[in-house]
């Protein structure tokens, strides 16, 4: 395993967070591929031992039972002080007015409850999940910097938004004196590069982590372009994210995984990997295999022809992820 500077703070990450959405009581879930706590605890200590030290959940995945599986696993297996813990708020997570987003009263209300699932005093990374149109900035960012004066959070993080949108929140913050956003968890993958454009290049320029999620493209860049799988069929947000003009994108990571005697998953996770401006792309697995895959992307080394041939027939898409 390789361990990095989250962007420019002293915090180590390791290549590849274990992400942990796939983890989660089936009766509290809305995805029928999640798996329960025996199966979960088993990943997260392949994960543990092969190297990886950083994984991410959010509260609003499994209604907190990630949370509280993934808590219960690296208390049982691992030192606190050994591990990094991001979790994130924004989502639902319950009916009725301040049930979600990220005004002052749900942000102090959701560390808590995190924190509670977790079973730890505090989360190495505490990130909004996304944009919250109804609050203002000010009021959200003075919440997240009274979380970290107050221990419970080290670092905060942002996910999937428009490069205005992070700046603002960047300028803001810094005008205030309060705590910064020092990662940024957007969607970006060889069949989703829109991210190019504007927020990675500014994320470079502020020494900005980036900890991209669905590098896999929710397993599309793993198989062939017409396979199916439980999660394809009746995962309806991702149905809306890649087309048919990706298919080519897929048969080029075929070519060259079968060039280098790997499997598809290690050669887009590779690509990633030889991209500067990212940290840790975030996997979530639900079989070993899969892990061990992540892990081995890492010691795939690709020429530049190879990325060049990767790339070349991207077409652009529509903004999606915010």
């Amino acid at each position: 395993m390789r361990y990095t500077r989250l962007g420019n703070t002293g915090l180590e990450v390791s290549g590849i967070t274990l992400g942990c959405m796939s983890f989660g009581a089936p009766d509290r879930g809305t995805h029928s591929w999640s798996l329960g706590e025996e199966a979960s605890r088993e990943i997260i200590k392949q994960a543990l031992d092969a190297g990886i030290t950083t994984f991410d959940t959010a509260n609003v995945y499994s209604a907190g039972s990630s949370e509280e599986i993934t808590g219960r696993a690296l208390k049982d297996f691992a030192r606190r002080d050994d591990v990094v813990i991001a979790t994130k708020v924004f989502n639902r997570m319950r009916p009725g007015p301040n049930g979600a987003g990220l005004s002052r009263k749900a942000i102090l209300t959701e560390i808590d409850n995190s924190l509670r699932r977790l079973g730890t005093d505090y989360v190495d990374l505490y990130q909004i999940h996304r944009w919250d149109p109804a609050t203002p900035i000010e009021e959200t960012l003075e919440a997240l910097h009274d979380v970290v004066k107050a221990g419970k959070a080290r670092y905060i993080g942002a996910s999937s938004m428009y490069t205005w949108q992070f700046a603002k929140a960047l300028y803001t913050a810094d005008l205030h004196g309060w705590t910064r956003f020092v990662s940024m968890q957007n969607h970006y993958n060889l069949i989703y590069r829109e991210e190019e454009r504007d927020m990675l290049p500014f994320c470079a320029d502020q020494g900005i982590g980036v900890v991209p999620w669905s590098p896999l493209a929710r397993g599309r860049l793993t198989r062939p372009w017409d396979a199916r799988t439980a999660r394809s069929d009746t995962d309806e947000f991702g149905k809306t994210l890649y087309h048919p003009e990706d298919r080519t994108v897929v048969e080029r990571v075929a070519d060259v995984a079968g060039k280098h005697g790997v499997n598809q998953a290690q050669v887009a996770l590779a690509w990633l990997s030889h991209q500067p401006v990212v940290t840790s792309p975030i996997v979530g697995v639900t079989k070993a295999a899969q892990l061990a895959d992540a892990v081995a992307s890492l010691d795939v080394v690709l020429g530049q022809d190879e990325i060049a041939l990767l790339q070349e027939p991207y077409r652009p898409h529509e903004v999606a992820g915010h």
